[in-house]
């Protein structure tokens, strides 16, 4: 397998690999707040947590490691991220089902988290292409990609069904491996700034 589940370790967080056993950690974390109540976000609601753990566990059994995301001061779970659609011939994979509690949203733990990811990525196994895909509408994951660094490669109309029936318009970005030193330093600098 390309990518491998490992724990990845920053000053402020700490990515651990997805387990069953992150159930209800993750149900007491999404209850802070209600992201999954908006219609154009993917955040599992506390009740449907159980099925969320179990599909990114088979994901990350698949290649495509799944992590919680906890907080190094008081070693609290605090939401998930993940890569998914890994292309190991083609040296890219997408990250995304990121989401957190609101306690710790606007802080640190964004920033250094993809920062982890993509170093790990970047880094450690040479990807030429890291992709984030999010729903057209959903304004807050698109600003957050762009302040990351990606850049927009453009937006794939009637891509998806929703769960509601209405259909999702995709915005897609990207990081390319030529960027990634410059990403690193903005990334580098925002963290610090947290500090």
């Amino acid at each position: 397998m390309w990518l491998k589940n490992k724990v990845l370790e920053g000053a402020a967080v700490v990515l651990e690999p997805i387990k069953m056993a992150h159930v209800e950690p993750l149900m007491d974390a999404v209850r802070d707040g209600s992201s999954w109540r908006l219609w154009y976000a993917s955040v599992p609601s506390p009740e449907k947590m159980f099925g969320y753990v179990e599909k990114a566990v088979e994901s990350a059994k698949n290649g495509a490691p799944a992590f919680v995301v906890k907080t190094r001061i008081d070693n609290k779970i605090v939401g998930t991220t993940r890569f998914y659609d890994v292309r190991a011939q083609h040296r890219r994979a997408a990250i995304g089902y990121t989401w957190y509690a609101d306690a710790v949203k606007r802080t640190v733990v964004n920033s250094e988290s993809k920062y982890l990811l993509m170093e790990y990525l970047f880094e450690t196994h040479g990807a030429l292409s890291l992709e984030f895909k999010t729903h057209f509408f959903n304004q807050t994951s698109r600003t957050a990609i762009e302040r990351l660094g990606a850049k927009l490669d453009g937006v794939l109309r009637s891509h998806q069904v929703m769960p509601d029936g209405s259909i999702r318009d995709t915005a897609v970005y990207s990081i390319l491996a030529h960027e990634w030193p410059s990403v690193r330093n903005n990334l580098l600098a925002k963290i610090e700034r947290y500090s």
